[in-house]
């Protein structure tokens, strides 16, 4: 889905002012995926183990609220 639909539909758009949000999931982090995701977005991507790493986990903290 990522290669075949999202990927292509950021191109439409200007991908440098875009950040990546992934929940961070053990099975959305494969090696394949970070890959590809960090290649297009570079240290623009919130997942586990990245720059800019997820959150911890807080009942009071949304993602928005601890990165913007």
């Amino acid at each position: 889905m990522i290669t075949n639909f999202s990927i292509p539909e950021l191109n439409n758009h200007d991908v440098q002012e875009l950040w990546f949000q992934q929940d961070g999931a053990t099975c959305h982090i494969a090696r394949a995926t970070i890959d590809l995701l960090k290649d297009t977005f570079g240290d623009r991507l919130i997942s586990r183990f990245r720059p800019v790493n997820w959150p911890p986990k807080s009942c009071d903290l949304t993602p928005l609220d601890y990165f913007l």
